[in-house]
């Protein structure tokens, strides 16, 4: 039989039966009593011996990191991401007694200290842990996680940028067409301009060289995208003279340290509210009125035509002069 004690607003149901110690917390004693039930009823058809009882969630995140991440793009951060979670105290709990209360407590918890989109990445993180633990491991019969109320996404951004705000970072970062590039400010300066003729990510750029350069057929090769394809970029008239410019300098920079440069760039130009990322917007939303859907998709890289609408923001004034 299950014992259940109060502590603080918590029950606490622990089971001893036939060589297994299970135990867990929850809001409610019946909760308490549901949980222990069934895991009463897993030891005795013996379908609990195939989870590994001994193993806690922060072990599971580790071998993650360990065997998983590596063979990603985005394993640094990932990386990061799983250390810093192996030291929460959902890493504490045991797999077998995992259930989706911890998993909203930890959600509840987060979400007093950072944005719904940071909560959200964290849980899909998670939840990509627990699938590999259940379908390569055997360390989980299902995934907790599909009991879980995930945040409700913000509303998308719909930020385009005015000339004015153009010329200002060109300033700021010391940027000028007729003049090479001497430093590394300078090149985000370009990479801006190029971003907002193109659609190229800041990622995508930095990872440039001049051999991805293919002036005379027109376009910039890109072996490694952001969903892992490579793309084959236009080039317009406007775009080639600053990929002319880029391959005329030595100076590169890498992906982290541009964001901080533009950063600090649109701090002094004054400027609210500004990411890098706004230039794929600001690009999308010229490069519509020029190409079809389906060539639009293709330049900038979308594989589901739903998603250019998150980036597709034209005015409404505009989209009325357009009508005639």
């Amino acid at each position: 039989m299950a014992t259940y004690r109060k502590r603080g607003d918590k029950w606490r149901a622990e089971i001893r039966k036939k060589g297994h110690t299970l135990s867990s917390s929850f809001s409610t004693k019946a909760e308490a009593r549901e949980w222990a039930t069934a895991k009463e009823h897993e030891i005795a058809e013996g379908t609990i011996e195939k989870t590994a009882i001994n193993k806690t969630v922060g072990e599971a995140f580790k071998r993650y990191a360990e065997e998983v991440s590596p063979q990603k793009r985005g394993a640094r951060w990932e990386i990061v991401r799983l250390t810093t979670l192996q030291r929460t105290a959902l890493a504490k709990v045991l797999l077998p007694n995992l259930t989706p209360q911890h998993l909203a407590t930890y959600r509840d918890k987060r979400l007093r200290e950072v944005k719904p989109a940071t909560v959200n990445r964290d849980l899909h993180l998670i939840s990509a842990v627990f699938t590999k633990a259940r379908r390569e491991w055997g360390w989980l019969k299902e995934n907790p996680m599909g009991n879980v109320d995930r945040p409700r996404k913000p509303p998308a951004r719909d930020r385009l940028i005015s000339q004015d705000e153009i010329d200002r970072i060109l300033m700021a970062t010391g940027y000028r067409e007729d003049c090479p590039i001497r430093t590394r400010m300078q090149l985000v300066g370009l990479f801006f301009l190029l971003a907002i003729e193109t659609g190229m990510r800041l990622g995508e750029m930095c990872g440039m060289e001049n051999a991805s350069m293919h002036l005379a057929r027109k376009y910039v090769q890109l072996d490694l995208t952001k969903n892992g394809d490579s793309r084959q970029v236009p080039l317009s008239t406007k775009a080639i003279p600053l990929c002319t410019q880029f391959m005329a300098t030595d100076i590169r920079v890498t992906s982290p340290t541009a964001s901080i440069y533009f950063r600090k760039a649109v701090q002094l130009a004054e400027i609210k509210n500004l990411h890098f990322h706004d230039t794929r917007h600001e690009a999308i939303t010229r490069l519509a009125r020029k190409l079809d859907v389906l060539a639009l998709a293709r330049m900038v890289g979308h594989r589901d035509l739903k998603s250019l609408m998150t980036y597709y923001n034209e005015t409404a004034t505009k989209l009325a002069e357009m009508l005639g």
